[in-house]
C-alpha cells in the first residue's frame, strides 16, 4: 500500500478521507512512542473503533486524522468531536440508502 504526503508532509487521505495506519507510523507521524499509543488506547483516552480498531489479536491499526486532530484539540473536546462525527457519517454504513422506483410507477409513464 502506498503512503501519500503533501508538500507540507501530512498524509493525504484516501478515498474515503480517512486512513488507517500501523503503530510505528503513527509513531512516527505523531511523534508518540508505542508505548504511549498502547496507554491511550487501555486507559481509554482514545476510543477503540473510533480513533484505533482491533484487527485480530495482534493487529491494531489507528486513525491518522482523527488521532492529529485529538492531538491538536484535546484540551478542546466539543472541536475535536466535529471530527469524530464527519468520520462517523462517512462510514459506509451510514449513507443513505437510494429508494428504487417501483416497477408499476415506471408502466404507468
Amino acid at each position: 500500500m502506498r503512503t501519500n504526503y503533501n508538500l507540507a508532509g501530512d498524509l493525504i487521505p484516501d478515498q474515503r478521507g480517512f486512513r488507517f495506519v500501523g503503530k510505528q507510523e503513527i509513531a512516527d507521524l505523531t511523534g508518540l512512542s508505542c508505548e504511549t499509543l498502547k496507554q491511550y488506547r487501555l486507559t481509554g483516552r482514545w476510543i477503540e473503533g473510533i480513533h484505533w480498531i482491533k484487527l485480530n489479536s495482534r493487529v491494531v491499526r489507528y486513525n491518522f486524522f482523527l488521532i492529529k486532530d485529538w492531538l491538536q484539540n484535546h484540551n478542546n473536546p466539543q472541536i475535536h468531536q466535529r471530527a469524530i462525527e464527519a468520520y462517523l457519517s462517512s462510514l459506509p454504513s451510514n449513507e443513505r440508502k437510494r429508494r428504487r422506483i417501483s416497477s408499476n410507477f415506471e408502466q404507468r409513464q
